[in-house]
């Protein structure tokens, strides 16, 4: 009865690690396919923010511009208007009848000469500010159309990529899912955990050339022999990762 028992459980630990493995290599082939987008996606949405960054930049540029040249016309009409207004009291300077009303039409003559003076000190900064922003414009928008060239062509990529994988990779998720409900979820935790703390995303590799297939670290030879007997679930002493025997699913190697 016990030896019965015995035999059971020893069976059940082998489904167990052929489970965990079957989904390594599973979860590798999406791994490779991710891979094969690289920096790809973070690439396109850094060029969607920055072009939509420089087509702010260029609309509000574009209306500080248009502002700077109704000053210039507003500054230009008012230069105008003073000039009209210093004809028209020099004008009035001939009829005056007293001293009173000659120095009041000459302050007026004054002041309208101080407010041109002002509006013509306003109007060459207002051009020189038209002329400097004009220029940042004019990199903007070129800056803007190349980000726009750059965008379109990573996304163009990346949209070829996605189309080449993205059946393969759907099944394959599909597969995973399938993969995990068989897995409790003591094991799959740590799979889960163990594979996020990999560089290469494996947390179960097989024994290869007497050596764990993650770290390349010697394994004593009698844990070579508990790991091909598949009796017990092991953990490579140095990098944490799942050992399984090579044919415990056919042969078939996990690949970073």
């Amino acid at each position: 009865m016990c030896a019965k028992i015995k035999e059971k459980i020893d069976a059940s630990i082998e489904g167990k690690l052929r489970n965990l493995y079957e989904l390594q290599i599973i979860d590798s082939k999406i791994d490779r396919i991710r891979t094969v987008r690289g920096e790809l996606p973070l690439e396109v949405q850094d060029l969607e923010d920055s072009v939509a960054g420089l087509e702010t930049r260029v609309t509000n540029l574009s209306q500080e511009l248009k502002d700077l040249e109704e000053s210039v016309n507003e500054k230009s009409q008012s230069i105008k208007d003073y000039k009209a207004n210093i004809k028209k009291y020099e004008a009035q300077q001939g009829k005056v009848r007293n001293n009173r009303e000659y120095d009041a039409i000459t302050k007026e003559i004054e002041f309208q000469n101080l407010e041109i003076q002002l509006a013509e000190k306003r109007l060459k900064e207002a051009k020189f500010a038209i002329e400097s922003k004009s220029e940042i414009v004019e990199k903007s928008q070129t800056e803007f159309s190349e980000r726009k060239k750059d965008l379109k062509l990573k996304k163009s990529e990346l949209d070829e990529i996605i189309s080449e994988t993205e059946k393969e990779e759907k099944e394959l998720l599909s597969a995973s899912s399938k993969a995990s409900a068989a897995i409790e979820d003591r094991l799959l935790n740590a799979y889960k955990r163990v594979r996020l703390n990999t560089r290469n995303g494996l947390a179960v590799v097989p024994v290869e050339r007497d050596a764990c297939g993650g770290c390349f670290n010697k394994i004593p030879p009698q844990k070579q022999l508990d790991i091909r007997m598949n009796k017990k679930i092991l953990v490579c002493e140095h990098c944490g990762r799942i050992m399984v025997d090579p044919n415990l699913i056919g042969g078939e190697v996990v690949k970073a």
